[in-house]
């Protein structure tokens, strides 16, 4: 069978099935007959072989497509297909603005008004003949034959604006991966088309004494025609590699007939647990399927408690002690984030000045810019993510720029009515794959102070219970 006549087959299959279901129902909502059941049962079955058929054939058409373009670019087939390039991450890192992806079938010239009217076409177009899609989910200009390379399972679910405002949404709702007010976020590592992974070589480095700075290297004073010594540096092996954050909705054909309420769930709520999900991994996350966050990580440095500090208190000691802990060149693009109890903790922080003193966080509108108060100059972001008052990671003190982040290909999505078919329901699922794992692989070790005074990016203050 061609894939236009398997479509036709699977219509119509699905098309008895529910009508079968539509008998039962108009007659005071009955139980289905054995006969009926097995009816429903088989149809779906046999729609469901036929779909993977049908997926089979599609993604054979574009293999052959792929196939032809490369043999009639060969240069660009090579330009694709360069090893990655890497940076080494202990290198000052300069933060770069998230670019938001988008599905490979961008939107023809005609466009929808909505999100929803889009979700609602493609919802349409399930069973279908190509021939019968709204060609405003067609890309500009396709050739009729290839049109059944995609189809409503997902290959035009998000078209490439609305996708980037799913991205932008997502990082708009997220403190870290967007950055703020006098910090950056993390640094974006790239993913080649091809791969789901990135290794590199990173600096090895974990003192800044003599003959360990940059892994190793060391410059000497010598006398003249003095030998010169040999150094080199240490490297290790770093990997970022994608993992899955999946988010799945039923959406029954009564809200399917409401584009505007359609478009609210996916755009605002998904788009906002997203973020979430991200940033929380950011922090708390192991790196056991989710990202490497720092509060499980090798590289943070914890700051003890004072002596006799009661439990679930924040002293001026501690804050003075975090900001000596930051390694000095990211002081500048510092952030300090908290949970928001933390805040009658802070309010209550001052500085003895003589007989009087002065308060040590200045809370948005008084002696600091808004949108957020600071702490000995640098921004206070409150996020959930923290851990309660008391708790190691309740309050942190972060350079981000040394977080290395990679996503690829933005939000894949893809849709499907036969999961719950009975009900009346289409199910919409979404897939963002990312990695985040930080630059350092252990606290630094100061030129002067000792070992007990380690510095590193990322500052988290010790349980105080």
């Amino acid at each position: 069978m061609t894939i236009k006549e398997m479509l036709a087959e699977r219509k119509r299959l699905l098309e008895e099935a529910k009508a079968t279901q539509a008998t039962a129902d108009s007659e005071d909502h009955r139980e289905l007959t054995e006969d009926e059941e097995a009816t429903i049962a088989e149809n779906l079955a046999a729609a469901k072989d036929l779909e993977t058929k049908i997926g089979a054939a599609r993604a054979n058409q574009v293999r052959q497509a792929e196939l032809l373009s490369q043999l009639a670019d060969t240069d660009g087939w090579e330009n694709q297909h360069q090893p990655q390039q890497t940076r080494l991450p202990m290198m000052p890192a300069v933060h770069t603005t998230p670019a938001a992806g988008g599905l490979p079938v961008p939107g023809g010239a005609a466009t929808f008004p909505s999100f929803g009217e889009r979700l609602i076409a493609v919802r349409n177009a399930v069973g279908q003949h190509p021939s019968e899609w709204d060609q405003r989910l067609l890309p500009q200009g396709a050739a009729s034959g290839l049109n059944e390379s995609v189809g409503s399972e997902g290959g035009f679910l998000v078209g490439t604006d609305e996708s980037q405002e799913l991205l932008q949404r997502m990082y708009a709702g997220n403190q870290i991966l967007s950055g703020g007010a006098g910090y950056s976020g993390p640094t974006r590592v790239p993913i080649s088309a091809n791969a789901n992974s990135v290794k590199f070589k990173a600096l090895d480095e974990t003192s800044r004494a003599n003959g360990s700075r940059w892994g190793g290297i060391q410059a000497s004073w010598i006398e003249e025609a003095g030998t010169k010594p040999a150094t080199k540096p240490a490297f290790r092996q770093m990997e970022l590699s994608l993992k899955k954050l999946v988010g799945l909705y039923y959406a029954t054909d009564e809200l399917l007939q409401d584009s505007a309420a359609l478009e609210s769930l996916v755009l605002n709520w998904f788009a906002q647990e997203f973020a979430f999900k991200i940033q929380d991994a950011l922090i708390n996350g192991t790196g056991a399927g989710t990202p490497q966050g720092i509060l499980p990580a090798n590289c943070l440095v914890s700051q003890a408690k004072e002596t006799g500090q009661a439990a679930a208190t924040i002293v001026k000691e501690n804050i003075d002690k975090m900001w000596s802990r930051m390694w000095p060149s990211g002081i500048g693009n510092s952030v300090w984030l908290i949970n928001q109890q933390c805040y009658p903790q802070l309010f209550s922080l001052s500085q003895a000045v003589g007989t009087g003193g002065m308060p040590v966080y200045m809370p948005p509108g008084g002696l600091s810019a808004s949108p957020y108060g600071t702490l000995l100059g640098r921004p206070v972001v409150p996020v959930e993510q923290c851990q309660a008052l008391g708790t190691k990671g309740d309050i942190l003190f972060c350079d981000w720029s040394q977080m290395l982040f990679a996503d690829k290909g933005g939000l894949q999505s893809a849709s499907s009515i036969h999961i719950k078919f009975v009900n009346d329901e289409t199910a919409y699922r979404f897939v963002y794959r990312c990695d985040s794992q930080p630059a350092w692989n252990a606290p630094l070790t100061p030129y002067k102070g000792g070992s007990t005074a380690t510095t590193g990016p990322f500052i988290a203050l010790d349980s105080r219970s």
